[in-house]
């Protein structure tokens, strides 16, 4: 394969695995899971590339699946031990940049589901960004997705968020 055919291949790869793109932000293999068919709460997560050559910032989400919808992150307590926290001021996007919002580290909480998130089926969530505006996403529902699947080969390590 030339050089040519492999970035044109690459450059559809990346088009496709795009589910939104609006004002200089790109959401990339979005999912959403629930830890069980009865849950009460879910989480979404996805890749945010920000293609502008401004910062910007994710600064909050919405969505009808949910009563609530926070930004959160894990934190270690002390002994290995951690816990979700809310993500106050929202979630930084330098300009260029590709964020990851995987499991163990940054993502969508959903609480107060409106229904169960089952899988195969969509919800669409309305990202807000503070320079790009409103982005909203139909975001596949996976509950059989392993933690190490999508962020294209990134691995969940549990120890905190990446940039």
């Amino acid at each position: 394969m030339s050089f040519r055919s492999f970035v044109a291949a690459s450059l559809a790869a990346t088009l496709l695995a795009a589910h939104a793109w609006a004002d200089g932000i790109m959401i990339m293999d979005p999912y959403a899971r629930a830890a069980s068919p009865a849950a009460k709460s879910g989480a979404a997560f996805m890749m945010i590339h920000n293609t502008s050559d401004q910062d910007d910032r994710l600064i909050a989400a919405r969505t009808d699946a949910a009563k609530r919808v926070e930004l959160h992150t894990h934190t270690e307590v002390g002994d290995g031990i951690l816990q979700m926290t809310e993500i106050e001021g929202g979630i930084e996007l330098p300009a260029g940049a590709t964020h990851h919002m995987m499991r163990g580290a940054d993502h969508v909480m959903l609480m107060g589901l409106t229904g169960p998130l089952e899988q195969d089926a969509e919800i669409e969530v309305t990202l807000v960004f503070e320079q790009s505006g409103e982005i909203v996403v139909t975001i596949p529902v996976d509950n059989a997705r392993k933690p190490e699947a999508g962020a294209h080969g990134r691995h969940a390590d549990h120890s905190g968020h990446s940039n």
